[in-house]
């Protein structure tokens, strides 16, 4: 707790009549603009200010980082409107997060910290053994990355933390798209990630997000035991994603699509490591491009996954993504061998399941396929969701038998 006077001295912002403080002191961590009274003096705050947030009636409601520059112009850090915000504060929950990131898995690779779900709103940790890789999506953590990188390296005793400044959020709130080292010394190689009886590697330097995604883990799993002595395509594969845990589980052979001539190349370098290259193939391409010459071909597979980007990354974008999800479906679908499985997945924020869902089986019954629904995936419990925030939630994984 910070001395009375500090916190006397801390900027102070407050809640519209109409907004819902309730929502606030229930856990909902983010306020936005319009709910704010904005003055000129709320208004001239640096983006990333420590503030005490109140209510109409000026009752304290937390310690927030406030941004007068971005729609979520108030992020909730405390609920103590006095907490100090030092690399002690940082350490409390980092070490919180390793806690269950340790009973979880036996190996040190996966994500460590999941914004806001984590109580550190806006940053991203993810582990990848003795390598870190930070991102700081939020104005207020790049103004305290160092106090940040001092916890971590004392929390986990990580060799090397670098910063990727490469996430989409960054742009919106004002903040540099520029890589560093934080701590120690960055790999001058790919990094080998064990993961489902597979290797993937990932490029921690200049690979997309922080090398890896971590959160489809257990679709992977799940996807592999559909995969035994089976044909399998993955579209959208980056570094090898479904097709090498397909391959670990079993599969016959595996093609991986994707758009990026050196995320394929990783890939094969996984299947070399896995000693699987030669049930490994890669074709690049645009996936719906493929898709079509796929079917154009007359190709068939037993197990065909499609996980895409974000097709929905925003409300603005909604209608196009689920109309692309649909159209993914549409072309995926006549590739299944009668009885095998269609694995679609999305990543959107804005999407939500039933949209999803609507969306997929719409493009399956389009191509004139029936389906079952086996199984609804989500991301591992290393991206815990904030039951206030729904858009922690953000990946769904759809497995249909065709």
């Amino acid at each position: 707790m910070t001395a009375p006077s500090d916190l006397f001295d801390r900027p102070r912002i407050r809640l519209k009549p109409k907004a819902n403080a309730r929502a606030i002191r229930h856990g909902g961590p983010w306020v936005f603009a319009n709910e704010i009274v904005t003055d000129r003096r709320t208004r001239s705050l640096p983006p990333g200010t420590l503030a005490v947030l109140e209510d109409d009636a000026r009752a304290p409601l937390g310690l927030v980082a406030v941004n007068p520059a971005s729609k979520i112009m108030a992020r909730m850090l405390d609920r103590d409107p006095g907490a100090q915000v030092d690399a002690d504060w940082f350490a409390a929950r980092l070490t919180r997060a390793l806690d269950l990131r340790a009973r979880l898995y036996d190996a040190p690779y996966y994500r460590l910290v999941h914004a806001e779900a984590d109580g550190l709103p806006g940053v991203v940790i993810d582990r990848f053994g003795e390598t870190l890789v930070v991102q700081p999506n939020a104005a207020w953590a790049e103004a305290h990355l160092e106090a940040l990188t001092r916890a971590l390296a004392r929390v986990t005793g990580a060799a090397c933390i670098l910063k990727n400044a490469q996430g989409r959020t960054r742009a919106l709130e004002g903040l540099d798209d520029t890589n560093a080292v934080l701590h120690g010394r960055a790999p001058e190689a790919p990094v080998p990630v064990p993961m489902n009886g597979a290797t993937y590697m990932a490029d921690l330097a200049s690979g997309q997000k922080t090398g890896l995604f971590y959160d489809q883990r257990e679709n992977h799993a799940f996807a592999a035991r559909l995969a035994r002595g089976a044909r399998v395509l993955d579209v959208f594969s980056h570094v090898g994603g479904f097709a090498l845990a397909a391959l670990a589980g079993g599969a016959r052979s595996a093609l991986a699509v994707d758009g990026s001539a050196p995320a394929l190349e990783l890939a094969r370098a996984g299947g070399e490591a896995a000693g699987m290259a030669d049930r490994f193939e890669t074709r690049q391409g645009d996936a719906f491009d493929v898709l079509a010459a796929l079917g154009t071909e007359g190709a068939q597979f037993d197990l065909v996954i499609c996980d895409p980007p974000a097709f929905a990354p925003a409300k603005p974008a909604l209608e196009a993504g689920l109309r692309a999800y649909e159209r993914v479906a549409r072309l995926a679908a006549p590739l299944v061998a009668e009885g095998g499985a269609l694995v679609l997945c999305s990543c959107s924020h804005a999407a939500d399941l039933a949209r999803f869902r609507t969306a997929c089986s719409r493009g399956i019954g389009r191509a004139g396929r029936s389906a079952q629904l086996l199984h609804t995936g989500f991301a591992g419990p290393d991206h815990p969701q904030l039951p206030q925030l729904a858009e922690s939630g953000y990946l769904k994984a759809l497995v249909y038998r065709l």
